[in-house]
């Protein structure tokens, strides 16, 4: 009797154990992953990163291409997928359900090849002009910042639908790469190449306002925390990642309002605007640090479900 009694007792501890076991293995998977909801709403905040990278794209293309006559048929092309681009990108950001979208795939791939190609045609546009590379007609030749912009907006896109389109309860992979590091990568490496052209257009304006240095010196130094952070091995990013991201995020914003008074005080102001903004500080240019900085916000949010893989 007593024998028995022990041995239902042992067997009851022994059904604990493992219902305990596999509830801690549970809870720990649970960390160790990134919940459905963060990775949608990384994948929305990607969504509205490519938005405002085409949205920059659009209306720059206009502006340039307009004051180009449209020479080449294959102008409008850009203005086009750029606009499919913000569309889509609209959808995305208010679509909350976990999976890719086929139009938007498309229409984000679209982006993507055309902005590749665009910035073959604007580096042939330097190298035809007398010269070849030369300041002159990097300064004056087809801007090839503009293009590859696009180009990010596409890749960004791609990446938000593979974000929603991730199993249940695993990591969140962009072509086999955790999706945290992959973007933090891809967003530094995009905002080197946003502040070379900025630095680019500055010089040509002898940086004669000093706050024409923000946009070379505050982007740069979230490019490299964000590097940092796709390559750390462990831990997570810092509320200083966060708060520099902001401050870049803002930098776009107010960077329109410095390109604003720049076309007011060309002559003629605003009134002679058909001249002024084309050839004046590109209005479009500065929202692609927003753009950019938001797509790291996202990668932040991807890499805190990261921190334990």
């Amino acid at each position: 009797m007593l024998t028995r009694s022990g041995s239902e007792s042992g067997a009851r501890a022994v059904a604990a154990l493992d219902l305990l076991e596999a509830l801690t293995e549970r809870r720990a998977t649970r960390r160790r992953t990134a919940p459905d909801g963060t990775a949608v709403d990384a994948g929305r905040r990607l969504n509205a990163a490519a938005g405002l990278l085409a949205t920059s794209v659009l209306a720059d293309s206009a502006i340039e291409h307009w004051r180009g006559a449209f020479e080449n048929r294959a102008m409008y092309i850009p203005l086009v997928t750029a606009a499919l681009g913000l569309l889509v990108s609209g959808h995305g950001v208010a679509d909350r359900r976990p999976a890719a979208h086929a139009v938007r795939d498309a229409a984000y791939a679209a982006s993507g090849i055309t902005g590749l190609i665009g910035t073959g045609f604007h580096i042939y546009n330097v190298i035809k002009r007398p010269g070849g590379i030369s300041w002159v007609n990097l300064f004056y030749g087809a801007p090839l910042g503009a293009p590859m912009a696009l180009l990010l907006s596409g890749l960004f896109g791609f990446g938000a639908e593979r974000v929603r389109n991730h199993p249940r309860h695993a990591t969140p992979r962009i072509l086999g790469l955790p999706a945290g590091r992959a973007t933090a990568a891809l967003t530094a490496l995009g905002m080197l190449g946003t502040v070379s052209e900025a630095g680019l257009l500055h010089f040509r304006g002898a940086f004669q306002n000093p706050a024409m240095v923000l946009p070379v010196t505050v982007p740069p130094i979230a490019a490299g925390m964000l590097g940092n952070a796709a390559l750390a091995r462990r831990g997570r990013p810092g509320w200083f990642v966060r708060l520099w991201l902001r401050l870049t995020a803002a930098l776009g914003v107010i960077g329109v309002g410095f390109h604003a008074f720049g076309v007011s005080r060309a002559m003629g102001g605003w009134r002679n605007w058909s001249q002024n903004v084309p050839n004046g500080p590109p209005l479009p240019a500065p929202p692609s640090f927003t753009g950019l900085a938001l797509a790291g916000l996202a990668a932040l949010r991807l890499l805190e479900g990261e921190a334990y893989d």
